[in-house]
């Protein structure tokens, strides 16, 4: 029977996919039935609470630019799965992914191996880019490290551990060492590691695979970086530091030009003069961009519209992001873990209303569409995050 795109997606979608469940036991099983296609890819390994897409998209960018076939993996997507599986920034064709994806499964569900959607995904991915033989694969974790299903790799070009908060807690510990230590589940045997944060755990990981121990300093200038943003230093930092290490041969000029082409939307992201969209969903996302604001626009009046799954400390986020100067607005999303739009409105101090659309938000105001990944494509169209950044003016 022939299958579609869409039969791919209601697979990934259906009760019987859509959760988590770490682990490495699965997909390695059904990894080896592909012929352990990780084996044969060099993979750049990105961990970490907040920054991992970035560090990820900086990276891809000047390896691409520099002429390396690049393979990009990164997670969650903004409106199609497809953005997840790059080669040289195209994204796998729909009728490609539907292959991979149903011959995943069916090989699985013939050794009823129970595969999570994570786990699929994970699987296309190495499969598709050892196929295409890629020089290099440039790629971020899920859900933690030591148990996400990106670290079944037995070896890597490098494991880069970014900025480290508590999110996730239920899965990754409560505490910022204990989050430290599933992140640092990623670093290889005789395999450098790049962090910005000197955990000791990270460190005692580092010791015991005898893998060299990079503490990077966040100072680059991100004049040309066209991502923005204050928190995109510390990223950029440990993205450099990782490219000249491997790759000492690419030039300075074009790592410069590489910088301000940079693709990875809905981070600081303006869509127009008076439109930010963010995707901060965690209480230190939240305060990187509550920093941001005030940095770039500390006059200019702001009008938000917050959404946020119930997982989330989302009155945290709230207590950070507003000031009762502002208009606030209040989206309840398509997806069953949603906070309500009663839950956010009793959780927040100021006054709020629902969201209907963008074209009714006050025009005299800084308007940023913040929150959750799953909320951004209802509200915020295709073609307003494809178009050119308009950061040149930050």
């Amino acid at each position: 029977m022939y299958k579609t795109y869409e039969d791919a997606i209601n697979l990934l979608t259906s009760k019987g996919k859509f959760y988590i469940n770490l682990g490495l036991e699965r997909i390695s099983k059904v990894l080896k039935l592909l012929g352990n296609p990780q084996d044969s890819l060099k993979c750049i390994h990105v961990a970490g609470t907040n920054g991992k897409g970035s560090v990820c998209a900086i990276i891809n960018s000047i390896l691409v630019n520099y002429g390396m076939k690049t393979g990009l993996y990164t997670s969650p997507h903004i409106f199609d799965y497809t953005e997840r599986i790059k080669i040289n920034n195209s994204e796998i064709p729909e009728d490609t992914f539907t292959g991979y994806l149903f011959d995943v499964c069916e090989i699985a569900d013939k050794k009823n191996i129970n595969l999570t959607e994570f786990e699929i995904l994970t699987a296309v991915m190495f499969k598709y880019f050892a196929d295409n033989s890629v020089d290099v694969v440039v790629m971020e974790t899920g859900l933690g490290g030591r148990f996400d299903a990106t670290n079944v790799i037995k070896t890597n070009l490098c494991s880069i551990i970014t900025h480290i908060d508590l999110d996730h807690t239920e899965r990754l510990g409560n505490t910022k060492s204990q989050i430290a230590f599933e992140k640092a589940g990623i670093i290889k045997p005789d395999c450098p590691v790049f962090t910005c944060e000197g955990y000791e755990e990270i460190k005692d990981k580092a010791d015991e695979c005898n893998s060299l121990f990079l503490l990077t300093a966040p100072f680059e200038d991100t004049l040309n970086l066209s991502l923005k943003g204050l928190c995109q230093q510390e990223n950029l930092s440990l993205a450099l530091a990782a490219v000249r290490f491997l790759f000492p041969q690419i030039p300075q000029d074009l790592i410069q030009k590489s910088l301000t082409e940079v693709y990875h939307p809905c981070r600081f992201h303006m869509c127009s003069e008076d439109l930010i969209i963010d995707v901060s969903h965690n209480p230190n996302g939240i305060s990187a961009l509550r920093e941001s604001l005030d940095f770039y626009f500390p006059d200019k009046k702001r009008c938000f519209v917050f959404g946020c799954l119930k997982n989330k400390d989302y009155k945290k986020m709230m207590e950070i992001l507003f000031s009762k100067e502002d208009i606030i607005y209040f989206y309840h999303f398509n997806n069953k873990n949603s906070c309500s739009i009663n839950e956010l409105q009793s959780a927040c101090k100021y006054p709020a209303k629902p969201f209907v659309s963008l074209k009714e938000l006050p025009g005299d105001y800084l308007k940023i569409v913040c929150g959750s990944f799953y909320m951004l494509n209802e509200i915020i169209p295709y073609s307003l995050v494809r178009q050119p950044f308009l950061q040149a003016s930050l």
